[in-house]
């Protein structure tokens, strides 16, 4: 679906919604035992004690809530 499609008059935005669903990548995550300020894309981030810290496919690094966590990620085969 293009840009176009979605926003066919741009005075007069719409959004389409549709369902995705993850690809299954495989990540890097540590679970955080104190409080520590991650580095993310977007700028500092905080990471409390119990929440994970993940490291992205293309090194990216970005805390994650623990409940958030267990409803998002499993463990890797082999891990």
């Amino acid at each position: 679906m293009s840009a176009a499609n979605c926003f066919p008059n741009p005075g007069h935005l719409s959004i389409i919604m549709a369902k995705y669903r993850k690809k299954p990548i495989v990540i890097e995550a540590e679970q955080a035992q104190t409080r520590q300020e991650v580095q993310t894309l977007e700028g500092v981030m905080v990471a409390n004690p119990g929440d994970w810290i993940i490291t992205g496919i293309k090194g990216e690094r970005y805390p994650c809530k623990p409940d958030i966590f267990a409803a998002t990620y499993e463990p890797a085969d082999g891990a």
